[in-house]
């Protein structure tokens, strides 16, 4: 494509640039500093969740200036915009943790919203935490233009008393501190070097998770998203993934010849055997309605279940992101992966080449210490489960990484809480006994409103030893950094009547993360009373604004907690209007 010489009949930007009416509009790109030839060529949106909420995405903004080299370099005029994004680990364990999952669905509006108003032909969309990675996806998916999804990177290890550390072992200090196994000094000195650059949570957690994805799934460069974020060599991947969106411009390759149920089954094997976070069983889904794909909870826990777990990442394991670009990233893995023939190599990747090809194109193997032989797995199912049974009869998921057989199975008597506050509490005052199921409602999509994340409280289990002698389930969210045996996503969410939302203290709970069974000991004749007697769901204290805007629209966790119809409804497509 040579520079101003671009065929703009069949692009958007053609409604913003061309033709005598459009004079009023070129006049503000002169404004701009833009000329003729900069006018006449392909506009791409260069988007980043850039802010100065947290390190996951305070390089973002230096990272676009890379990616808008790589258009301009292709003969493409960029166009910077940012989008919000609500960070995790600054929301975790208070009301803020309400606007975490709604974010996901602001960012991909917003997105929409912003490359629709002004007809950009392509995006590069740049994201570094939890909920900005799928946002930026599903914002792809559903204006099916030529994408390239680029990760801001994750964190640098902080360094401990000689090992590598964490935010999670900061929560989990938290925990310590209050059973008083450390003092307020130790803390101090922890919560100071945990997090000692910018970039992402640094363990196998939501961000890292979903960033993996972004590549099995095809819509990321292979390799683009390992280098830790303040690598400079992260500059060379955003020139890269702009010049390739020209490319896929020029193919009119868009997002959804890239994503399809193949490249979503890619992408659900690469949570599985890394051990990712269980919120990848939430974005998944909620990509794939952006497609009009069929691809929900069970899906992706049936990829889950036949996927060998052997990559060693914290939380379940001991490395980190940056151990796993030092021994080959992601690529390394989709190889062990295609060598075990569980990877679809005929799925087309964000270079315009087949995942096949890319990886022939890999010369690095598995190191035997972060990434095993999936010959010769850590363990042989992956590293997260799905569960369903008269308890959850819409599934629920719970993370396995790192649990010996022994553990994957918990029975015991229900100790109920109403919101996460109420255990967290009790957690802190130790007021549960050894031996209990924690049930924690009222915290799904509507109910809560907005899936809290557990990572406070499970967290603080953790930190006072007790993570493997209590069981908890919600109908909330865990924390890609959770550990212990910790059920999510259960559904229907206590707010829609739910099961969850009829167990009583002392009903005894069963787990069973090998047969994929979670049960309460009621017959249906007790639960079908007790459903009759409920009294409606639990009143918040939303009752205006984007949370209350958000849980009247926003369905289950099943299909991915999305609020519109999907593809499966659209009329059109945003490409060929």
């Amino acid at each position: 494509m040579l520079k101003g010489k671009a065929d703009k009949t069949n692009l958007p930007s053609r409604h913003v640039t061309q033709g005598p009416a459009r004079a009023p509009h070129r006049s503000y790109y002169y404004a701009m500093g833009l000329d003729e030839e900069d006018i006449a060529q392909p506009f791409i949106g260069v988007a980043t969740c850039w802010n100065e909420a947290a390190p996951c995405n305070i390089s973002l903004n230096r990272q676009a200036q890379a990616v808008k080299l790589g258009v301009k370099a292709a003969s493409g005029t960029p166009r910077e915009f940012t989008t919000i994004t609500v960070t995790d680990g600054i929301a975790m364990g208070h009301e803020g943790m309400r606007s975490s999952l709604a974010s996901r669905e602001a960012i991909a509006d917003t997105v929409e919203l912003t490359m629709r108003g002004h007809c950009y032909d392509a995006i590069v969309g740049l994201a570094g935490c939890d909920k900005s990675l799928p946002g930026m996806m599903m914002a792809m998916v559903r204006l099916n233009t030529p994408s390239v999804f680029m990760y801001g990177g994750s964190i640098m290890p902080g360094r401990f008393n000689g090992k590598d550390v964490t935010v999670q072992d900061v929560f989990e200090a938290v925990g310590r501190h209050q059973a008083g196994a450390n003092s307020d000094e130790e803390l101090r000195a922890l919560e100071k070097v945990a997090c000692p650059s910018a970039g992402a949570c640094g363990g196998q957690f939501t961000a890292n998770t979903m960033a993996c994805v972004s590549e099995a799934i095809g819509l990321a460069l292979l390799n683009s998203a390992g280098a830790p974020a303040p690598y400079e060599s992260r500059d060379q991947y955003a020139q890269a993934s702009g010049e390739a969106v020209m490319n896929l411009l020029e193919k009119n390759i868009r997002a959804r010849d890239i994503v399809t149920r193949k490249s979503l089954e890619n992408a659900a094997r690469i949570v599985a055997c890394t051990g990712g976070s269980t919120n990848a069983g939430l974005h998944l889904p909620a990509i794939a309605h952006e497609a009009g794909i069929d691809f929900d909870l069970f899906d992706v826990c049936d990829i889950f279940h036949d996927t060998p777990y052997f990559v060693d990442l914290k939380p379940g394991g001991q490395f980190v992101a940056k151990d796993l670009y030092e021994v080959g990233g992601v690529p390394v893995v989709m190889k062990e992966l295609r060598k075990a023939g569980l990877i679809h190599e005929d799925c087309m990747t964000a270079s315009g080449r087949t995942m096949g090809e890319e990886l022939d194109l890999i010369e690095g193997e598995a190191d035997g210490t972060v990434i095993y032989p999936a010959a010769n797995p850590i363990t042989k199912t992956g590293g997260v489960v799905g569960l369903k049974g008269n308890l959850a009869p819409e599934g629920a998921i719970v993370k396995v990484a790192g649990m010996s057989e022994e553990e994957q199975v918990f029975s015991g008597p229900a100790r109920v809480f109403e919101c996460e506050e109420d255990a967290f509490e009790a957690v802190k005052a130790r007021g549960y006994k050894e031996g209990e199921v924690l049930v924690i409602r009222n915290e799904g999509p509507s109910g809560g409103p907005g899936m809290r994340e557990m990572l406070a409280t499970t967290a603080a289990l953790s930190g006072q030893g007790m993570g493997k002698k209590v069981a908890l389930i919600t109908d909330g969210r865990f924390s890609g950094a959770t550990r212990g045996f910790c059920v999510g996503h259960v559904g229907p969410e206590a707010a829609h009547c739910g099961p969850i939302g009829l167990l009583q203290d002392g009903d005894v709970i069963t787990i069973n993360a090998i047969t994929g069974a979670l049960s309460v000991d009621l017959t249906d004749e007790e639960l079908a009373t007790r459903k009759d007697n409920w009294k409606g769901p639990k009143e918040t204290i939303y009752a205006s604004g984007a949370l209350w805007k958000y849980a009247q629209l926003v369905g289950g966790a099943r299909l991915g907690a999305v609020t519109h119809p999907g593809a499966k409804d659209e009329k059109h497509i945003y490409m060929d209007l």
